[in-house]
């Protein structure tokens, strides 16, 4: 499934220094579409989770009348050229990859891990009910996720918050999903912020987004 992120993207530094890396080669004024289109395809691409194709099939959902179409269309292959040559200095091991294993983990204890799921908390649910319904005889006891707008924080620096919950929602045991998830993301070498409350979301302050892409999910 294809997530689309319309909501107000967040700035980046880099986000900046890209838009105008391309507006310099194509000596293109930008309007504010234009940057917000852009700052979605960064977005999209350095995510890890899009190809070229998915990546030029979402701007159609964010075009408006007055956005230059063709140019955008034409930031998305050396956005992605981008990606590629920085990859080149990427360890073997990202804290993307250990995200991974920590999720795998979780479903070998029972917790449904989703990534990138939706865009918004409801969104997210939605995906874990979705996934679970079509799943009959699971032995899954709770799911966990973090939705798009965690994602694009991410992106750009701003950690990782990862929302946890029990598959019967009014369970007192809800905060042994929190807990395992605290557990397997911890295994993995990360430091986590999070009050021990089955209330509140566990956030990764320190996370850098790298994540080559490997067909989705």
């Amino acid at each position: 499934m294809i997530t689309v992120l319309l909501g107000a993207l967040p700035s980046c530094d880099d986000k900046a220094t890209n838009r105008q890396d391309t507006k310099t080669a194509m000596e293109q004024e930008w309007n504010d579409t234009d940057k917000y289109i852009l700052n979605a395809i960064h977005s999209w691409v350095w995510s890890g989770f899009y190809d070229r194709d998915e990546v030029d099939s979402m701007i159609d959902d964010i075009l408006e009348e007055d956005a230059h179409e063709e140019q955008l269309r034409g930031a998305v292959g050396p956005e992605f050229a981008k990606k590629q040559e920085a990859e080149k200095t990427w360890p073997a091991q990202t804290d993307c990859d250990r995200l991974d294993a920590a999720f795998r983990a979780l479903e070998q204890r029972g917790v449904l891990g989703l990534q990138n799921a939706g865009y918004t908390m409801s969104d997210g649910h939605q995906d874990a009910f979705e996934i679970l319904s079509a799943r009959p005889g699971h032995k899954y006891i709770g799911y966990c996720f973090y939705h798009g707008q965690d994602l694009e924080r991410a992106v750009c620096g701003g950690g990782l918050m990862i929302a946890f919950d029990h598959l019967d929602k009014a369970s007192p045991e809800k905060i042994k999903i929190g807990m395992a998830l605290k557990e397997e993301l911890e295994r993995v070498g990360f430091v986590l912020e999070w009050s021990g409350s089955s209330e509140q979301r566990i956030h990764i302050p320190a996370i850098e987004w790298r994540r080559r892409y490997r067909g989705g999910r």
